[in-house]
């Protein structure tokens, strides 16, 4: 396709910068505010054009050389952002959670994206490669179904890059998933191509947090920053200040990590968890927290039910996509006093606080921490209180 000479804008949700080319609005990748570049055009959508910037004419301070070879224009897709220092990667990532939280829900803040230890590399504790026609394990390009054989992922933890995964051949289209458990434990496990189920028995692995211990599928969620959870947990029980005797609901609650963090501090807390073998394994790990209780349905529908009465802390963590406009207002309709809204979207954060900002809340406080250090992904959790 065409090259383009640009002058780049500022950085936008998604892993890319914006710039403008004959009244057109282009969206560029490997390229940073304020350079000049030569960008090739990639797709061509009705009112926007992607691109990615093939050669830089006019370089940022913040452009570093990128740790791993694999990364940059049609290559690995995984990471937005090796080619940018970390403390400038943060400071991206802060534009953009304070351009969404200004754009989608008139709301002014300025938060800057924390760093967790351990640094940009070496983290990631889940991974998940594609296989290609040659039985070989590597990623995706970006936004493309080829793949990029690799000799090993520079973000993974080291407990991850020291497994056989990329040395060995897989059978043609399949996925493979290699796991480094908190506990200590490895797994690797194939998913056959065309149905994604598993070709081998299912693998439990330890995950060890907040004073208790998990035993979950293997490919189950978890967090992938190996101090993800700790900066999290600690943050919710911050935020809401637990008091003894008051009612807690954790949605999306999964094994109940935060019911586990608040229980010692109020109760009885209520996790609300869509996932069965999420809520098989949070009942068996918080067995001696008598005060915790699971429910295995939709949150949605769950709390609806009119049964469903008085709350006074809400610890939300939803999905990617937010949570709903039908779940907002369910919680708010309950008055508690505190929300503590878990995020790994800065699009669905801020359109739920729209929501939440028009039910009677407040928004009083914002962190953001990331966890997910070269990409554009990172996590917001801010604390909405009861309008008085």
């Amino acid at each position: 396709m065409s090259l383009l000479e640009l002058e780049v804008g500022a950085v936008a949700h998604g892993g890319h910068c914006v710039a403008r080319h004959d009244g057109r609005v282009i969206f560029v990748r490997h390229a940073l505010p304020g350079e000049r570049v030569l960008a090739r055009i990639t797709d061509e959508r009705k009112g926007y054009l992607r691109a990615d910037a093939v050669e830089i004419l006019l370089p940022s301070p913040d452009r570093v050389i990128p740790p791993c070879p694999f990364s940059g224009p049609g290559a690995c897709g995984g990471c937005d952002w090796q080619h940018v220092d970390p403390a400038a990667q943060r400071r991206l990532k802060s534009q953009v959670l304070a351009e969404q939280l200004a754009r989608l829900a008139a709301f002014s803040a300025e938060v800057q994206v924390e760093p967790l230890p351990g640094g940009p590399l070496g983290w990631r504790t889940r991974v998940q490669y594609a296989v290609d026609d040659d039985g070989r394990a590597g990623f995706h390009r970006h936004r493309s179904g080829e793949i990029v054989p690799v000799d090993r992922c520079r973000i993974a933890h080291p407990a991850i890059q020291a497994l056989p995964v990329t040395t060995e051949r897989w059978p043609a289209g399949s996925t493979v998933e290699a796991v480094a458990a908190s506990g200590g434990e490895t797994a690797v496990l194939t998913r056959a191509a065309r149905s994604g189920r598993l070709t081998g028995p299912p693998v439990r692995v330890r995950e060890v947090a907040a004073g208790h211990e998990w035993s979950v599928d293997a490919g189950g969620f978890w967090q992938v920053h190996p101090h993800a959870v700790a900066a999290f947990t600690g943050t919710v029980l911050e935020m809401l200040r637990p008091a003894a005797g008051e009612r807690a609901w954790d949605l999306y609650g999964g094994v109940g990590l935060f019911a586990a963090t608040l229980a010692p501090h109020c109760g009885p807390v209520t996790v609300v968890e869509g996932d069965r073998r999420a809520v098989a394994a949070g009942r068996k790990a918080l067995r001696d927290l008598p005060d915790v209780r699971f429910v295995n349905g939709d949150v949605a529908a769950t709390i609806a039910n009119p049964r469903w009465r008085s709350v006074d802390l809400v610890v939300l963590d939803p999905p990617r996509a937010g949570a709903s406009r039908e779940v907002v207002s369910s919680i708010a309709a309950r008055s508690p006093r505190a929300v503590a809204y878990v995020a790994c979207d800065p699009a669905a954060f801020a359109r739920d606080t729209a929501s939440l900002l028009g039910l009677g809340y407040s928004l009083s406080q914002i962190r953001a921490f990331d966890s997910f250090p070269m990409t554009q992904h990172f996590e917001t959790i801010g604390l909405f209180e009861r309008c008085s």
